[in-house]
């Protein structure tokens, strides 16, 4: 069990480091203030023994399980309340489910209304896979035409256009180009 001191100091350090490789203790112990390097290797130590932190090649990181949101076992009805079981299951990263952090996904900001009906509203970020290999139902980024948009891509026996989401709007049919950027994985909203 670790105190308050352990607790701020592992705080602290996951805030200034996150996933990075931890640098050395004499870093630490200057950026922490501490007068001497030893300071940082007995937290460590203690960190070590309750699996914050991971040692690897003579290199510390901070144990990855350890970010990203708290997943809960019990679900939250969207009808009628139910009472809730607090057990929690895993802790969630954004990055890891949606690989965010690959050179390869990118976020875009939604905007218009043309993909309500699918529940992707205006200032969602949506998260896109780059990728040019699609098939038939996906919702793409796509270039047509001189813009960018978000649709679902249909291909039927050879035609090719993009379908909204939204009766208000008609179905994007290329009359020059239409190149694929990426396939939709999620989408991100704040409430």
């Amino acid at each position: 069990m670790l105190t308050e001191k352990q607790k701020i100091f592992f705080e602290k350090l996951k805030e200034l480091y996150g996933k990075e490789v931890l640098p050395s203790f004499e870093t630490i112990a200057s950026e922490f203030g501490f007068k001497h390097k030893n300071s940082v290797w007995q937290y460590f130590n203690k960190l070590k023994e309750e699996n914050l932190i991971q040692e690897q090649n003579n290199r510390f990181y901070i144990n990855r399980e350890l970010f990203g949101a708290v997943l809960f076992t019990s679900s939250v009805k969207a009808g009628f309340a139910s009472v809730a079981d607090d057990y929690i299951e895993k802790r969630v990263s954004l990055d890891e489910s949606f690989e965010i952090d690959n050179p390869s996904t990118f976020l875009f900001t939604v905007s218009g209304d043309s993909m309500i009906d699918l529940g992707i509203f205006e200032g969602d970020k949506v998260i896109v896979k780059k990728t040019a290999a699609v098939k038939n139902g996906d919702i793409v980024v796509a270039f047509i035409d001189g813009g960018y948009t978000l649709k679902t891509y249909r291909n039927k026996q050879g035609k090719v256009w993009l379908e909204p989401a939204n009766k208000n709007y008609p179905n994007l049919y290329p009359k020059e180009q239409l190149v694929i950027f990426g396939i939709a994985q999620g989408i991100v909203r704040k409430l």
